[in-house]
């Protein structure tokens, strides 16, 4: 008998309350977001106040900015991880359900698309601000490892974003029909890769560390080497676990069990990898120019 793990008695909700004949309930994948900002916010607002981490001793932004930064930031990250999930993921049902574009608590954000809305919000705020757009980069991808360690375990305790059918003795069994939907003998439970658990791994706490031992060599003192690293670290991390992880159900198929998106010389390739590859290139180019 395969040896598998249960999936824990874990709800989605921290705790609701009614009010006025309304449910009012704190999810943990809310506070996971607000945890991240609050904890990415710390750790800016600490390197910024040690001028001599930066080229010249001198911090990108003062504490006031950074304040203001976070604001355009939060927009970019809700507007631009909603959109994404509207635009790479589910363009046809959002489509035809135009009002629920805007329902954050259905359907959830997509980290290539909150990446986008950073991106943009960041260059025009430095524009408007005169802040160097490279060291700005930097601050921002030290602060963003921790939230998406935090995000990922609160996809596991959402029971969502699984990974593929496994018999690894650490597979896990997801509550839902869906889940259990990979083909199986009648009565047999289907287990899979704990694939959000992998992702917090990666893209949390391994590419954390590997950005702190950046910093401690002093990195930031070299513009755009951190945020190269992150981003192509961020690509290479997710295109990995997109082996293990159960592609969007839009993107499977009788013909396409698996969910390839794309066809290159018989290799296929998933829409998260394929988001990915620009990822890898982008954060080349800045490490290269950063070094150069």
């Amino acid at each position: 008998m395969q040896a598998v793990i249960p999936f824990p008695n874990l709800s989605p909700e921290l705790f609701s309350i009614s009010l006025f004949g309304m449910e009012f309930a704190l999810r943990w994948y809310a506070l996971a977001y607000i945890a991240g900002i609050l904890i990415g916010w710390a750790i800016a607002r600490r390197v910024i106040s040690r001028p001599t981490l930066w080229p010249g001793d001198t911090a990108p932004m003062t504490r006031a900015q950074l304040e203001d930064l976070v604001t355009w930031v939060i927009l970019g990250v809700i507007l631009g991880g909603r959109l994404g999930i509207v635009l790479f993921y589910h363009p046809g049902y959002y489509l035809q359900n135009p009002a629920e574009i805007f329902m954050i608590w259905r359907g959830g954000m997509s980290f290539h698309g909150g990446l986008l809305g950073v991106v943009l919000a960041a260059w025009v705020w430095t524009g408007r601000q005169g802040v160097p757009r490279l060291p700005t980069a930097d601050m921002m991808a030290l602060a963003t490892p921790p939230g998406l360690l935090l995000g990922r375990l609160a996809n596991f305790i959402n029971a969502e974003l699984w990974g593929r059918p496994s018999d690894a003795p650490w597979a896990v069994i997801f509550p839902g029909e869906r889940a259990q939907d990979c083909g199986q003998p009648l009565g047999e439970l289907c287990a899979r890769h704990p694939s959000q658990l992998y992702e917090a791994g990666l893209e949390g706490l391994a590419l954390g560390l590997i950005l702190l031992v950046l910093l401690r060599r002093g990195a930031l003192k070299t513009p755009g080497l951190i945020a190269g690293t992150f981003i192509g670290g961020y690509g290479v991390a997710r295109f990995i676990v997109e082996f293990f992880r159960q592609p969007d159900a839009q993107f499977v198929s009788e013909g396409n069990p698996l969910g390839l998106a794309l066809h290159l010389g018989g290799y296929g390739l998933t829409q998260g990898q394929i988001l990915s590859l620009p990822m890898i290139l982008i954060g080349l180019v800045l490490i290269l120019r950063a070094r150069r």
